[in-house]
């Protein structure tokens, strides 16, 4: 059921332990900002992972390749669509007025 992806049992689920609030700057300084307020997150540690940027690079990365996660494959079939376009002829431009395809050369005259 895994599909080859590495992702079939046994899961390895890392330990909380490993993500550490003092590990991101970030995080530090909120839970510095809720402390004067005398707040505490005690689910703080669960976002420790989006600042570990060697394992997830960072926020602005991420969205980039959510982004344009697509873009090479969808571009190079744009490319692919005008080229077969063009081999068959396909013009999206020409006739506006003169032959409205119907076979009636006289119907829509003096429109120009």
């Amino acid at each position: 059921m895994g599909h080859g992806h590495g992702h079939g049992p046994p899961y390895k689920v890392p330990d909380a332990s490993i993500y550490k609030v003092a590990d991101a700057p970030e995080l530090v300084e909120v839970e510095r900002a809720l402390a004067r307020r005398g707040l505490k997150d005690p689910w703080l540690r669960n976002e420790v992972w989006r600042y570990n940027v060697k394992q997830f690079s960072t926020h602005r990365s991420r969205l980039i390749t959510f982004l344009f996660k697509g873009f090479p494959i969808g571009f190079a079939a744009f490319v692919a669509t005008i080229g077969v376009e063009y081999a068959l002829g396909v013009d999206y431009h020409g006739g506006h007025g003169h032959d409205n395809g119907h076979g009636d050369k006289d119907h829509g005259a003096g429109h120009h």
